[in-house]
């Protein structure tokens, strides 16, 4: 199969912020597929702490320029994105037994509502399995050190929300 070939999927989530883990699945998902769009999601449920362009400019810090990375947003129906796009796969990570059995649902929901866009799950690497956005910003709120679990360009970020140990 020729690099022009390779399919590209969709790695979706809230990404508020992006972690460590984050961008190990986002890698390993590179390795499989020829481009990968990350997509934030517009999550009615969640009060995101980041804005989406503040997301956005901490994942492509994160990144680097790899031309086979883009990062967009969506609100709606992710398969609905997805088939949009022209991608067949979407990507999520995995840490723990409750997120596969949080996952299992969605993903079987999206094979009903679009069976041939697939969902490939990848397990988190075991130095961030217990790592998660609203944890790391939790521990940062009361001045933690997370340097270790995320990027240099969300402790920054971070640092910046938290001035004085308090959210704004």
């Amino acid at each position: 199969m020729s690099a022009g070939d390779r399919l590209t999927a969709v790695y979706p989530g809230t990404f508020d912020p992006i972690t460590n883990g984050h961008v190990d699945i986002l890698r390993r998902g590179l390795a499989l597929f020829g481009n990968v769009i990350v997509a934030l999601a517009d999550n009615v449920r969640k009060a995101p702490l980041f804005t989406i362009e503040e997301r956005k400019q901490m994942i492509r810090a994160s990144v680097g320029n790899d031309p086979r990375i883009e990062v967009d947003e969506f609100s709606g129906l992710l398969v609905d994105y997805a088939r949009k796009r022209g991608a067949r796969v979407i990507i999520r990570g995995l840490r723990a037994i409750a997120d596969f059995e949080y996952e299992f649902q969605f993903a079987h929901m999206n094979r009903h509502l679009a069976p041939t866009v697939e969902t490939l799950f990848l397990m988190t690497g075991e130095e961030s399995f217990y790592v998660s956005s609203s944890l790391v910003k939790e521990v940062a709120a009361m001045g933690g050190d997370i340097v270790s679990i995320v990027p240099p360009a969300v402790v920054e970020a971070l640092k910046a929300k938290f001035k004085n140990g308090k959210a704004p």
